[in-house]
């Protein structure tokens, strides 16, 4: 792998001043917005994403380079993010489950679980396995290395789960019910495990990687999701170099990498595209009724509730959030301006997302650099390709 010793920090502070120098074409949150947030500064830009179907800003939004080009003239630095986004792939070995082994895993957490172990560094355990769920990924782990894997678990159905299925398929797993942020369980760590994390959210691979460092743990390999889900409003920085940088960033920040998904079909992303456009449309009625023109979040919702109708979606929001809906509103047309400020988050999203890949990126770096300040030889590529989950890069160190 190329990112090695110095080549880590030097891309990250590439990333970190091309990052820094363009925050404010992305360092904001569109919902806020009820025209393009960039319009006065880039009127000529308003215009020409205005002038864009929302056919063709789909197209853009999954076209990185195309994307670069039409921003270049506003933002030049797009072609050097863009470049400094890319990874090598590691070259897993072939690994594959059986078909028992396979039960009760979806089709593709299987296949990102095979990558995963395929990419993990030589080493005849014990492994440790993070937030481990039924421990289908110690599970193939311990058959296919013939090592002993000890899986940390929070919840108790999940780790009597995995026992049934370690006693049937012969694997060699203890399953440990436990709070990860415990003390105790970061003194479950020992100096000749290898500790791995495939997609432990947030916070939970973070602390992690500090108690491997803290323990001198042999090595750890971790796949990094869910950057958002932190127990402070603010990021913390691990490395000394992330903490060094001018960029602060809040929740809302930490969900833009987020926003690459694989898709889940027509009839999902037509459920996606209506969900948001009634919550600015509620939005918009809301501003009107509080007399405060602001945002207001609305919680997170059933599905379901999308089956009926837009008046019965503002009466539940309206609920929620303890306001009183005057009788005689005019629904049609909030609903109406809500799909006029989908065109508009829409367009403001395809800006940011030119740098949704740098900034998980540069987030891939922090942890990476942390572990090497410690003492580990750290690499940081692809385990897998972007259909099978866009959240598919790998950090694999080991204790130098």
């Amino acid at each position: 792998m190329q990112d090695k010793t110095a080549v880590l920090a030097h891309r990250f502070q590439q990333l970190d001043r091309l990052l820094t120098d363009t925050r404010r074409w992305w360092q904001y949150q569109p919902y806020h917005h009820q025209g393009l947030a960039f319009a006065d500064e880039a009127p000529e830009l308003a215009a020409r994403l205005n002038g864009l179907s929302l056919e063709e800003v789909m197209a853009l939004d999954a076209d990185m380079a195309a994307l670069c080009t039409l921003l270049a003239p506003w933002i030049p630095a797009g072609q050097a993010l863009h470049a400094l986004s890319e990874l090598d792939a590691f070259l897993p070995e072939p690994i594959a489950c059986t078909k028992g082994m396979a039960m009760y895993m979806p089709g593709r957490k299987q296949a990102q679980i095979e990558a995963f172990t395929g990419c993990l560094s030589p080493h005849g355990g014990p492994y440790l396995e993070w937030c481990a769920g039924k421990g289908h990924l110690g599970r193939l782990v311990s058959l296919q290395r013939g090592a002993e894997v000890i899986s940390l678990e929070l919840q108790g159905a999940l780790c009597e789960e995995g026992r049934l299925l370690a006693a049937r398929d012969g694997a060699r797993m203890q399953f440990i019910e436990a709070d990860a942020f415990a003390p105790a369980s970061g003194q479950l760590i020992a100096r000749d495990h290898h500790a791995m994390a495939l997609h432990a959210c947030g916070e939970l691979h973070t602390h992690l990687l500090e108690r491997v460092a803290e323990q001198g743990a042999s090595g750890v390999t971790i796949s990094p999701c869910c950057y958002h889900l932190i127990r402070g409003d603010q990021y913390r920085p691990l490395s000394e170099a992330a903490a060094a940088s001018a960029l602060r960033l809040g929740k809302s920040d930490l969900k833009l990498p987020l926003q690459e998904t694989v898709t889940g079909g027509a009839r999902i992303a037509r459920l996606r595209e209506q969900e948001v456009v009634w919550r600015l449309a509620f939005d918009c009625l809301q501003r009107q009724l509080r007399g405060v023109d602001e945002y207001l979040p609305v919680p997170n919702m059933q599905k379901s509730l999308l089956t009926g109708g837009f008046e019965a979606f503002c009466g539940w929001a309206a609920e929620r959030k303890g306001i009183r809906l005057p009788a005689g509103l005019d629904h049609a047309a909030f609903l109406a301006r809500g799909e006029q400020r989908y065109g508009d988050v829409a367009r403001m999203e395809l800006v940011r997302h030119l740098f949704r890949r740098p900034l998980e990126i540069w987030l891939a770096l922090d942890r990476a650099l942390f572990l090497q300040e410690r003492g580990y030889a750290v690499e940081v590529g692809e385990f897998c390709d972007k259909p099978m989950t866009p959240r598919n890069i790998l950090i694999r160190a080991v204790r130098a």
